[in-house]
């Protein structure tokens, strides 16, 4: 009996494949993208095969079979095999590792597939059928169900609860003999009313919103940056895209930033399309992960909506890809498989032939030089939709006052101002906690991590320190270690405190607090902004999470409390990244009829940039920037890559660094390809690890990614290698 060599990848930290022997009988491209059990040393490992061929260059004593083929049918397709090929050489990671990362994890632990699944609906009895349509006009309920499933042949549970239908309404309908439940195949199910694709009739376009939607052009690549300022109507466009891909019989795959903004987002398409939506995000349970996964996988969802993961997942027959706040740093994965979900999306719609829409009110400079040269069709809408107007911005130069919990006296008072007209107010500050750090009065001693040796934020409710780099919490010693004296006190402020101080300024106002601390369960969010969406007079405080795409119409005042933060950054985007957030929350005000005010507190009032920002908006501010940027050769105008490491021992994590650092000058790319490092990162120790850096440029990718695919293959067989923690971080966006 002939055998056949499988080339299979495994999730392990190696940049290969590895051979296997199988007794399989049948046709052996049919085996491509299934799973398989492997042993790998003393386990066994889920793979993915991705080749057959008839001969190995493996040893033949070295040659294992394998355990078992888990699939019937590929669960990779040949497609998005060849993205995860490209991705795990683009990023120069492991491929079994990218495959993994791709699956959910039901499915990376050799669960087998659902295929056809049966569950449960309702149909019409031959007596319920019979009835005329206004005969149950006595029970409204019942009458909604009735008169529902003469117009379809029946309706499933999830449709029962998307369109409202009661159990007790069901149940009535049961026991009178008007309907009988079934079961039918999961793939079969129609959530379509009236064999319409839509729930309501959609808002009426502006000019600019019909142009740059006119403008996308279906059945073929195209990369759109919508480029529209805040509350300028972009997600309108995107439903509207999104009905012309379904009419075409094809999904749609929306990202999103933020997990918070999945309820919102997932609302507003389920209140307008009448077809199934998949969430892939990490709120969700890995049950219901991977029955989304499937659903996008077989088309029975017409609709993905997600964060970065779902720029992974697998789809049926996708016709638009479409990435809301294309800006935002959360689009790249900053451990393990460090991916961009953007890149990977543009990457996605040139293989599928279709278009993909980058939409953001700040587009990052990578984004918007593609635009400006034309690789990228650049859709302009400058006007904000319907009556509402832009804010009006201005910064208060706060050197020399007198800040209680962070703000000054006049933002204090146009706070004020806003509640007595009836109107909310947004405060926004990027720090959480109470404050930044608690020290002793007395003698100095500062409250620090002992597993970072940087200070530890303090909260007040409940009262601990706790790091957040590497989440150790302590509680708040009740006297100085170091002196013994219990005049504590703290310095600088974070949300928790502005939060305190304006609930016992402003007594009778809901103050509502938006971040990681407030936000951790789910639907956490959505429950506390209740208030503010019902239009209650109100303030919000809270972190970035608040500047990211809610629409709260009655937030006429914005007051960001330090705009100073990153400005002063060694790292080279920091300025980039506080024009967006500055830009961002701003966009928070205003949105309804009357005019919104921002104000914007800084100790730099004189910073060119942000003169910039304030007086001519983020555009200009952007064009500026790239031009800083292409006298320095800096991306977009050059290509970076950053390797890190980290170990209990710094020597260890030197030594991996030291060694790329040598391959790289030994290869014949030394004078091209410009190195920084190795050294130090900029927060040195995290979790009692110690961590470095080594960052290269040059002004060709190619030349950087073979210099790196050859460095890379000869390091990582070294024993420095197997010492440390070590990755590749391809086009970074941050270098902490």
């Amino acid at each position: 009996m002939n055998k056949l060599y499988l080339e299979i990848a495994l999730p392990v930290p190696l940049r290969r494949t590895f051979d296997y022997l199988t007794n399989f009988q049948g046709d052996p491209n049919g085996l491509i993208g299934c799973r398989v059990q492997a042993p790998f040393g003393n386990q066994t490992l889920i793979g993915i095969i991705i080749g057959v061929k008839a001969q190995s260059e493996t040893p033949a004593d070295k040659m294992k079979d394998i355990h078992t083929i888990i699939d019937d049918t590929p669960l990779i397709s040949h497609l998005d095999l060849q993205l995860f090929s490209w991705a795990a050489n683009y990023y120069h990671h492991s491929l079994g590792e990218v495959l993994h990362a791709s699956i959910p994890q039901k499915l990376r632990q050799g669960e087998r597939q659902e295929h056809e699944q049966l569950i449960s609906a309702w149909k019409h009895t031959p007596e319920g059928m019979g009835l005329p349509e206004t005969a149950l006009n006595r029970s409204k309920k019942q009458q909604e169900i009735h008169r529902y499933l003469l117009q379809n042949t029946q309706f499933t549970r999830s449709t029962a609860q998307r369109l409202g239908f009661s159990t007790s309404a069901i149940k009535a309908l049961k026991d009178k003999n008007l309907i009988e439940e079934i079961l039918v195949k999961d793939s079969i199910e129609q959530v379509q009313t009236n064999n319409s694709l839509l729930n309501n009739t959609p808002l009426t376009l502006n000019q600019e919103q019909t142009a740059a939607q006119e403008s996308v052009i279906f059945h073929r690549f195209g990369a759109y940056l919508l480029d529209g300022v805040t509350g300028s109507g972009k997600t309108e466009v995107y439903l509207q895209l999104v009905a012309r891909a379904l009419q075409a019989g094809t999904q749609a795959l929306v990202l999103i930033p933020e997990i918070g903004l999945s309820p919102q987002t997932v609302g507003r398409f389920k209140d307008r399309f009448s077809v199934e939506i998949a969430e892939l995000h990490s709120s969700i349970n890995e049950a219901k992960r991977a029955e989304h996964w499937q659903a996008a996988k077989s088309g029975r969802a017409k609709i993905v909506i997600g964060t970065r993961l779902a720029a992974l997942a697998a789809l049926n027959k996708p016709g638009i890809i479409i990435v809301d706040e294309e800006h935002d740093l959360s689009y790249k994965q900053h451990d393990g498989f460090r991916y961009s979900a953007r890149d990977i999306c543009v990457y996605r719609a040139k293989q599928h032939n279709i278009p993909v829409v980058l939409g953001s009110a700040t587009p990052s400079l990578e984004t918007l030089n593609n635009a400006i040269t034309g690789r990228y069709q650049h859709l302009k809408l400058t006007q904000r939709a319907s009556t509402a107007t832009p804010p009006h911005i201005e910064s208060i130069d706060i050197r020399n006052q007198q800040l209680t919990a962070g703000l000054c006296e006049s933002a204090i008072e146009e706070i004020r101002h806003t509640l007595q007209r009836q109107q909310q107010a947004l405060v926004f500050l990027n720090r959480r906690g109470f404050a930044p750090s608690l020290f002793c009065h007395h003698c100095g001693w500062q409250a620090k991590c002992t597993g970072c040796e940087l200070p530890m934020t303090f909260h007040s409710h409940p009262r601990h320190l706790h790091c957040h780099r590497c989440d150790r919490q302590n509680g708040v010693p009740r006297a100085c270690p170091s002196c013994k004296n219990q005049a504590f006190s703290h310095r600088g402020s974070g949300t928790e405190q502005i939060e305190l101080f304006l609930a016992k300024q402003f007594p009778n106002t809901p103050v509502i607090r938006i971040d990681r601390d407030t936000t951790s369960s789910k639907k956490a969010m959505q429950k506390l902004l209740e208030p503010a969406y019902a239009g209650t007079p109100c303030i919000l405080v809270g972190t970035q999470m608040l500047a990211k795409g809610h629409h709260i119409p009655g937030i006429n005042l914005a007051v960001i409390a330090d705009a100073d933060q990153g400005l002063m950054s060694a790292d080279y985007r920091g300025v980039e990244q506080v024009g967006q957030l500055v830009t961002q929350v701003a966009g928070r005000a205003g949105r309804a009829s009357s005019t919104g005010k921002v104000l914007i507190q800084t100790h730099q009032p004189d910073h060119p940039l942000m003169r910039v920002l304030i007086a001519e908006g983020y555009n200009s501010f952007a064009v500026q920037l790239l031009a800083e940027r292409k006298h320095s050769g800096l991306p977009p105008y050059g290509y970076s890559a950053l390797i890190r490491s980290e170990s209990k021992r710094p020597e260890n994590a030197l030594a991996i660094l030291q060694l790329i650092h040598g391959a790289i000058k030994n290869t014949g790319n030394k004078h091209t390809i410009t190195t920084i490092g190795p050294m130090a990162a900029p927060i040195e120790k995290i979790g009692n690890r110690f961590r470095f850096q080594y960052q290269l440029f040059c002004n060709s990718r190619k030349e950087l990614h073979a210099t790196l695919k050859a460095v890379l293959s000869e390091v990582e067989v070294k024993a420095e290698a197997r010492r440390t923690r070590w990755s590749v971080d391809i086009d970074p966006v941050t270098s902490a």
